[in-house]
């Protein structure tokens, strides 16, 4: 089995040969400098593809060159421990470190937990999806693509150009977060300041292309995951009593919240917002996909960064919710009351427990945490963006991929958003605007600051509002549709390195849990938390304040829930551009039969090699095997 090993990893090293339709480039020719992005040099458009890409199977000659021209045209720059850091590490943010607080308040402590666990467990599902089509289909746009070649390339269209905006629209507001967290130590300095220093630094890492984005994401993971393990401990240790003497937790509280107030705050209804929040608490988590074509070997490094979603999802949030839940109570004032770190369940808790100094560090995770955010919004958007150029989607410019492997232009755009962060700014004070939702809304000038007294960027948050469930969906229905393809056109499944673990059932219960996550805020929308007492609050209710969630935490309520016009305005928005999309190709949908499972595949595998390699994996000790079904494939 080593010997195939070394046939299939070699194949890929020989020489690209003699095809005069595809130029390659070698970026180790060039200086290191320009390889991280600091030349002149560096800017100028790359020459042709890469294909340095591990192609596994015995292939060789024509087929090899075929496969090797079918590669993404980005460099593979990621290593293993910068990908399982964006899986374990990529969504942790404002969502667990604030955005806990007002759903403990909403749902209570069991609410939260079934809520999580619900969502967690059809993530858990999507990713392990999106890693069996990823590895052998390790392609530049990743679900994107896939959502071309299974399901429709006018939805794909739709779809893509929906979920750039999700992203590109964070950009400005993870800005405006940062800066504002940063006002939780000095208030003296203006929020303008900030804003810039915070722009700057995005452009900075950026310059570094992939390489700064993983490095960025890898150190910042590792603070937020030890933050959070930190806590872990602490809260297990109040619980049993061993807090300070001074604080609340001097004494056994085990599960006394659970009692009084409670383990739910508001029942069903209670649970269907929560249910809602937690969709958007993992938004992000499908990056992997778009990172598994900038990997050398998808086929060794995915299996671990799908599986590390599993422990993120079970150890960090449910974990952290379930001590959290055990702290506090849900009907904590200040779970409301505060904006910021003050808002933040860990900081209560150290308050209550009167430790001091650790507040401080909650909020330094949670500017850095914003900041990832912030980068992950130009990495997953320009890839997207280059994703729809190569299909016909958009402008052909944003093909253009430099030989650092930046996507420039799209990258130039999306970094242009940013100063849309100082239509936030009021001149008053400097402070950031409550992020409201109107249909009319009017300029003013104050002091030499340009502001929206009506914040327009809101109706593209609520365009893209509904744009990771989107993404999700279509995930889950590629998957559905690869398989029935895959099984249609001869292929067993032994061929695929990496199977997902639900299989194609996995998949029909994400899709199901999708739909009752759409129900639930529809619910939510109608009949929102504390009732409605009169036909003008009813009106309020369809027509009503936006809250931007995760930022919601800077709002004047930040408990208030979206209106059904904002809550659905994406789904409109969707379909009209899907429409769009079909008109102007004329693509439909391809039967099973049609779809082309060659293009971009870089597993050739055969059932009997497949069965040798797994034969000759089985023979490992216990402790290893057991290992291997864990952390890796």
């Amino acid at each position: 089995m080593d010997n195939f090993k070394e046939k299939a990893e070699g194949s890929i090293t020989s020489s690209p040969g003699s095809n005069p339709l595809v130029e390659y480039y070698d970026p180790s020719k060039e200086s290191v400098w320009t390889r991280l992005g600091l030349t002149f040099e560096s800017f100028k458009r790359a020459p042709g593809i890469v294909g340095n890409q591990v192609i596994a199977g015995e292939l060789s000659g024509e087929d090899l060159e075929r496969v090797k021209a079918e590669g993404p045209r980005l460099q593979a720059k990621m290593k293993p421990r910068h990908l399982a850091m964006i899986a374990v590490g990529g969504s942790i943010g404002t969502g667990l470190f604030v955005g806990t607080g007002a759903v403990l308040h909403d749902g209570g402590p069991a609410g939260v937990l079934i809520a999580f666990i619900l969502i967690g467990i059809m993530l858990i599902n999507v990713t392990q999806a999106l890693g069996e089509m990823s590895i052998v289909y390790p392609v530049s746009g990743g679900f994107y693509i896939l959502a071309n070649r299974f399901l429709d390339p006018a939805f794909a269209f739709a779809n893509g150009w929906n979920y750039v905006l999700q992203w590109a629209v964070s950009i400005p507001l993870e800005i405006t977060v940062a800066a504002t967290t940063v006002q939780y130590w000095t208030d003296t300095v203006p929020i303008a300041v900030w804003i810039t220093i915070f722009w700057v630094l995005i452009i900075i890492v950026s310059v570094f292309g992939t390489l700064g984005y993983a490095e960025e994401e890898f150190w910042s993971s590792c603070l937020k995951l030890l933050v959070a393990i930190i806590f872990v401990i602490i809260g297990i240790v109040c619980i049993c009593g061993g807090g300070p003497s001074s604080g609340q937790y001097n004494h056994y509280i085990g599960g006394l919240y659970w009692s009084d107030p409670g383990p739910f705050a508001n029942g069903f209804k209670g649970i269907c917002s929560v249910f809602v929040t937690a969709a958007f608490a993992f938004s992000g988590t499908e990056l992997v996909g778009l990172a598994a074509s900038e990997t050398p070997n998808p086929r060794k490094t995915m299996p671990g960064a799908v599986k590390g979603t599993f422990w993120r999802i079970t150890i960090i949030y449910i974990t952290t919710l379930t001590v959290i839940g055990l702290l506090i109570p849900y009907n904590d004032e200040r779970l409301l009351g505060g904006s910021g770190a003050t808002a933040s369940p860990f900081v209560i808790a150290l308050d209550n427990a009167n430790i001091h100094g650790l507040n401080h560090v909650v909020n330094a995770t949670i500017c850095i945490s914003v900041l990832s955010i912030g980068l992950a919004s130009v990495f997953a958007a320009s890839r997207t963006m280059v994703a729809l150029a190569e299909t016909g989607y958009a402008p052909k410019i944003f093909t253009y991929i430099d030989k650092s492997s930046r996507p420039l232009p799209a990258v130039i755009v999306l970094l242009l958003l940013a100063p849309i962060a100082y239509v936030n700014v009021v001149a008053a004070g400097d402070v950031v605007c409550t992020l409201h939702l109107r249909l009319i809304w009017k300029f003013s000038f104050s002091s030499n600051y340009l502001f929206f007294s009506r914040c327009t960027v809101d109706w593209l948050v609520a365009i893209s509002g509904l744009s990771a469930i989107f993404t999700w969906l279509s995930i889950c229905l590629c998957h559905i549709r690869f398989r029935r393809a895959w099984k249609v056109q001869g292929h067993s499944l032994e061929e695929l390195p990496f199977q997902a673990a639900g299989g194609v059932w996995g998949s029909w219960f994400g899709v199901i849990l999708i739909v009752l996550v759409l129900i639930a805020q529809f619910y939510i929308a109608i009949f929102p938390l504390g009732g409605l007492s009169s036909p003008s609050e009813r009106a309020s209710s369809f027509f009503g304040e936006y809250r931007i969630w995760p930022f919601c935490f800077l709002c004047e309520r930040p408990w208030s829930h979206p209106s059904l016009v904002e809550a659905y305005l994406a789904a409109p928005v969707v379909v009209f551009m899907w429409i769009i999309g079909y008109v102007w190709k004329g693509t439909r949908p391809k039967r099973a039969h049609e779809i082309d499972l060659d293009t971009g595949r870089k597993s050739w595998l055969t059932v009997e090699e497949m069965r040798a390699y797994r034969a000759e994996r089985a023979r490992a000790p216990l402790y290893i095997r057991i290992f291997r079904l864990l952390f890796t494939n």
